[in-house]
This record gives structure tokens, C-alpha cells and sequence, in this order.
């Protein structure tokens, strides 16, 4: 009886998780489908889609996110450069209906975790963007184990903010 209850909770947090990635993915979607008027062939919405389905999203969501867009409110993509602890080059993506809100967001889960935005430029140098869009650092960096910490505890409070789709960084976890 007690087991039933342990998976039914695993399911629940397992779906709350999958709710969180697939609403992340929609305003993806759709800021892509904006921009591309709806061209799945285009490249910025094709690579929007293959990452929806990459995360087992239903084709029915895909092209329900892609029929709404034209009925979505504006949204703006945002990308903030920053430096983590010991230096680590950090890319945060996003997609946001207020930037301000979102700014200030990244800027205090940042600076409360020993980090700090850069100025534009300061961190991309150091990157480039593979076929997915993804970003990629060109020279990757070790790290000790406590600034590894630092690292992954600000990726996952970057990750809880709805605004906030990627986080690349520069380190070698």
C-alpha cells in the first residue's frame, strides 16, 4: 500500500518537471513562429521543434504552440553574458514579456551566488553556436569542486525561473 503512494508521488514530480520543460518549449515555439511566420522550414523553428521533440513533447502541443503564436502576446527574446564564480563565462537565454523583471531576476540570483552580468561581448568571444542553436565554449575551463557547487546551484535557480530557457557555461562539470 505504502509503495502505490511512493510512485503515485514520483509520477506527480515527474509530470510537474515535464509541465515546467514543455512550457519553456511553447514560448519557444511560438517566439520562433513569430519571427518566421509560421515556416516550419525555417531554421530558428525547426530547431525550436526538433528540441520539443527531443524532449518527447506531443505533436499535437508542437502545432498548437505554432497556431498560437499569432495570438501570443509579445514576447522578447533576452540573453544576458556572466561571469560565475572563479571566472566561469556564463550565456543565459530567455524569453521574456517584461525584461525588466527578467534582468532584475538574473541579476539578483547571480550576485547573491558570488556572480556578476558582463558587458556584452565579454563572454560570447568565447563561444559559438552549434546546429541546434545551442550555445558552446570554444575553451573550456576546469574547476574546483566548491565552485562547481556554486555553479550548479546557480544553473538550477536559473532553470526555476520560467523566463530563463538555457544556461550554457564555460566549465567542465
Amino acid at each position: 500500500m505504502g509503495s502505490s503512494h511512493k510512485k503515485q508521488g514520483k509520477i506527480a514530480d515527474n509530470n510537474a518537471k515535464k509541465a515546467k520543460v514543455f512550457s519553456k518549449l511553447v514560448r519557444l515555439i511560438q517566439v520562433e513562429a513569430k519571427k518566421s511566420g509560421g515556416d516550419v522550414n525555417s531554421a530558428g523553428l525547426s530547431a525550436a521543434i526538433k528540441k520539443a521533440y527531443k524532449e518527447n513533447m506531443p505533436k499535437d502541443n508542437v502545432e498548437r504552440a505554432i497556431k498560437k503564436a499569432s495570438e501570443a502576446g509579445d514576447t522578447t527574446e533576452v540573453m544576458y553574458e556572466a561571469y560565475g564564480p572563479a571566472g566561469i563565462g556564463m550565456i543565459i537565454t530567455g524569453l521574456t514579456d517584461n525584461t525588466n523583471r527578467t534582468n532584475q531576476d538574473v541579476k539578483t540570483i547571480l550576485t547573491k551566488n558570488g556572480g556578476s552580468f558582463g558587458a556584452q561581448g565579454s563572454v560570447a568571444w568565447n563561444f559559438s553556436q552549434d546546429e541546434n542553436r545551442d550555445w558552446v565554449a570554444n575553451t573550456p575551463m576546469d574547476v574546483d569542486d566548491e565552485s562547481r557547487e556554486i555553479l550548479e546551484t546557480i544553473i538550477e535557480l536559473l532553470d526555476e525561473n520560467d523566463d530563463v530557457q538555457n544556461v550554457y557555461h564555460s566549465a567542465n562539470l
